[in-house]
């Protein structure tokens, strides 16, 4: 029986995204990127849809969800998931914090000029707040800075604590490991990075405004660096797993070889991580510009993305279907349309892409905005 099925995969999936997406924003609001002052924030944006529908795979998870608050009203120190409850709670506070002083000068602006229903929602979220002085920027700045180094941290203690749960269940041999958690904190990384990536490229093609190439190319920089980490440590994991020789590595091996050829070695490996390696290692040592660079990292952005979501499958159920008796292999197959099925699970991974197209149309993260609120000018909601 496997009783984490594909929800809990969708699970460390979004913690991923999250920690990544935020990562992006920190090297521009704590490190000083000022070529990442375009995705800057919009990263943040996008760190904040995904942590808001991370409960939701645990919730959709148990028999009776409406007892998930009892973690939080009867604390059990003991278990790491029911510590996930503050910790996930302390986040999402964090990031709405942050994205309120990032964006509340556009908000306060936003305030005065418009009217109706729509207004006063603008007014409600200024919290009586409308002083847009050059003291209370600068304010805002040290605040936004303090929730920013926070948040770094927190993000990867997050998706760290994640790659501990499994790391440390040392019945199931292909969990327990100590590199389990760093692994999961860089995959963490390259995962946020590429859907950074994906996101600003598609946004631009919607608001018909030109790829910032410098932008672009910090992230491929970034995403390229983490990925060579990443395959190292998983290499170095396995190679550890083979070597130690423990009881069991027998099954491990020939379900390796088996069931786990084509997800583990040809998806996530082949075309997940070591072919956007190459193009990207490729295309940055040619100098390649304009649009052939911008399709080619936004290519190997979007195999990046395939590849953690292979691994995370790979790690939670793989980890199940090798029998704990160490004698044989059980196969799992997702159902399509039932409440843990593959249909929940893409539905669960839109949300938040639901919630961001939502965001950005109040809060729009982009240069536009910015200029025409240091002009004076009404925001514009929609682009």
């Amino acid at each position: 029986m496997i009783p984490w099925t594909i929800l809990i995969v969708v699970y460390p999936y979004l913690t991923g995204l999250v920690a990544g997406a935020f990562t992006i924003s920190s090297l521009y609001q704590v490190f000083g990127f000022q070529q990442l002052r375009p995705v800057a924030h919009f990263a943040l944006l996008v760190s904040l849809c995904c942590m808001v529908v991370v409960p939701i795979p645990l919730l959709l998870h148990l028999g009776h969800p409406e007892r998930a608050f009892n973690a939080m009203i009867t604390p059990h120190t003991t278990s790491a998931f029911a510590i996930f409850a503050y910790a996930a709670a302390f986040y999402v506070i964090l990031l709405i914090l942050e994205t309120w002083f990032v964006f509340r000068p556009q908000i306060v602006q936003t305030a005065k000029t418009t009217k109706g229903p729509l207004g006063w929602v603008y007014r409600v979220a200024t919290l009586g707040s409308d002083d847009l002085s050059e003291k209370a920027l600068s304010y805002d700045k040290k605040w936004l800075f303090a929730l920013a180094i926070i948040g770094i941290p927190g993000a990867h203690g997050l998706h760290g604590y994640v790659g501990f749960v499994f790391g440390s269940l040392k019945s199931r041999e292909w969990w327990s490991s100590d590199l389990m958690p760093v692994i999961f904190l860089f995959s963490a990384i390259i995962s946020g990075t590429a859907l950074v990536i994906v996101l600003y490229v598609v946004s631009c093609r919607l608001r018909k405004v030109p790829v910032d190439l410098a932008c672009l190319k910090v992230m491929a920089y970034s995403l390229w660096g983490f990925m060579m980490f990443t395959l190292l440590l998983e290499g170095l994991e396995f190679a550890s797993m083979v070597y130690r020789g423990r009881e069991g590595i027998d099954v491990i091996m020939s379900f390796v070889k088996g069931p786990l050829l084509v997800p583990f070695f040809i998806l996530q490996f082949g075309i997940g991580s070591v072919l956007p390696l190459a193009v990207i290692t490729f295309f940055i040592w040619r100098g390649t510009s304009g649009p052939t660079l911008v399709v080619a990292i936004t290519t190997s952005a979007c195999l990046v993305l395939l590849a953690v979501l292979m691994m995370r499958y790979n790690v939670v159920i793989g980890g199940q279907e090798i029998a704990k008796t160490g004698k044989g292999l059980l196969a799992y197959r997702p159902p399509i349309f039932a409440r843990e099925g593959l249909f929940v699970a893409g539905c669960v991974l839109v949300l938040p892409f639901v919630l961001l197209s939502i965001l950005v149309r109040f809060l729009p993260p982009w240069h536009e905005a910015e200029s025409a609120l240091a002009k004076g000018m009404p925001s514009v909601i929609a682009h």
